[in-house]
């Protein structure tokens, strides 16, 4: 298995163990290294925006004292939504790895594919993503869908 993607996963069963938000975990690294790594914390920040990319990105941002990301990548169990797609472009981060689509996040109750829809030819454009190990992002969202915290979402 990919490590950065491993860690992504790491970060997404804390999420879900702690119950700060949905089963998504996020990495950036730069020049093969870790940089940051973040976690969905939507219901334990009570803030519809805390979504595990967005917080890597601030993480990484802060931690390289610089808005543009520039030669960064980033690692996350889930295809970005569009707020997060957009805001990964706004970054400057080039490349993007992801384990379950849109299709898969769609099927646990999460809307990314109903927004996705609203603007279809400006989304085309920021999605860039790779899909790797979606098996094992999958058994994250089984874990989610039997977590006590699901019905807070």
């Amino acid at each position: 298995m990919n490590e950065y993607m491993r860690q992504a996963i790491t970060e997404a069963e804390k999420g879900i163990e702690s119950g700060d938000g949905g089963p998504f975990g996020a990495v950036i690294i730069k020049d093969g290294r870790v940089v940051a790594t973040a976690h969905n914390t939507v219901i334990i920040d009570g803030d519809p925006t805390a979504h595990a990319e967005m917080n890597v990105i601030r993480k990484a941002a802060k931690r390289l004292k610089t808005y543009d990301l520039r030669g960064c990548a980033i690692y996350t169990t889930g295809e970005p939504c569009p707020m997060c797609a957009y805001a990964i472009k706004w970054a400057n981060i080039g490349e993007v790895y992801y384990g379950c689509s849109h299709d898969d996040t769609d099927k646990i109750g999460f809307r990314d594919k109903v927004l996705k829809g609203k603007r279809p030819e400006e989304e085309e454009k920021t999605q860039t993503g790779i899909n790797i190990e979606r098996e094992e992002c999958l058994q994250l969202y089984d874990k989610w869908v039997h977590s006590p915290y699901k019905k807070l979402y």
